[in-house]
């Protein structure tokens, strides 16, 4: 039953990394490693496709072993972060919608950044 559980999250994870490839306010990268992880309790397979895929197996490779995130993709995570965060401001949301968004955003672009790069 676990087994069926990782398979079902790392097929909604690798479904959700496919939509944010073609959609800019979903990011890929973050959800193909949610999707590897969970592959690699329950889905072997999918865990050595993602593992060695030819643009995202490096990333995933340099996060397991080491945490690690390239440069590149903190400065583009951090764009993103920071023009949702104006999108989510400029909005009608509620006030605290409207603060809360951009300060959690802010806490992971920080995060994001204390990450060992290679």
């Amino acid at each position: 039953m676990a087994s069926a559980l990782w398979k079902v999250l790392a097929l909604v994870f690798v479904l959700l990394a496919l939509i944010g490839a073609v959609l800019p306010v979903l990011p890929t990268v973050p959800f193909l490693l949610l999707a590897a992880a969970a592959a690699s309790r329950g889905w072997p397979w999918l865990d050595e496709r993602l593992m060695s895929h030819a643009r995202y197996g490096p990333t995933i490779r340099r996060w397991r072993e080491r945490r690690a995130v390239p440069r590149a993709a903190k400065a583009w995570a951090t764009l993103g972060m920071t023009g949702s965060s104006v999108g989510v401001w400029l909005s009608p949301l509620p006030q605290w919608v409207r603060v809360l968004v951009p300060v959690a955003m802010f806490v992971v672009a920080c995060w994001i950044w204390t990450r060992p790069e290679e």
